[in-house]
């Protein structure tokens, strides 16, 4: 199943709610909402991250008034979660029969010690 978009930031293991873009030539970085798509030269933001970020002397930063609110689920979760529920309700494949659940006393000419075989030497 796809996961949803992380923060950027390393180490955060929280879900993005905004991008962070920056605008070089007029010295601003821009915090708004999350972007549809996650594209080149942006960085998804944790909403810890989005209201924290301070950008260098000089630039100025436009962010986002109201709530981060986190992205509703897309159609592609909705099937990643269905794929995962089918997969899930798979019946097991059958295990190959162990010559000890039908009556073989396999110890006797292999010398059989859990998953390792001692052969006798060929005379």
């Amino acid at each position: 199943m796809r996961s949803p978009r992380r923060c950027s930031r390393n180490g955060c293991p929280r879900q993005a709610v905004a991008t962070l873009t920056y605008v070089y030539n007029e010295s601003t970085a821009v915090v708004g909402p999350l972007a549809a798509f996650a594209e080149p030269h942006t960085y998804d933001l944790c909403e810890q991250h989005a209201r924290s970020l301070t950008a260098p002397r000089g630039w100025e930063v436009v962010r986002h008034e109201g709530e981060f609110d986190p992205p509703p689920p897309t159609t592609d979760d909705l099937v990643a979660l269905a794929e995962a529920v089918r997969e899930a309700a798979r019946p097991a494949p059958p295990r190959p029969a162990d010559p000890e659940d039908i009556g073989l006393d396999v110890n006797a000419s292999t010398g059989r010690r859990g998953h390792l075989r001692v052969i006798p030497p060929t005379p």
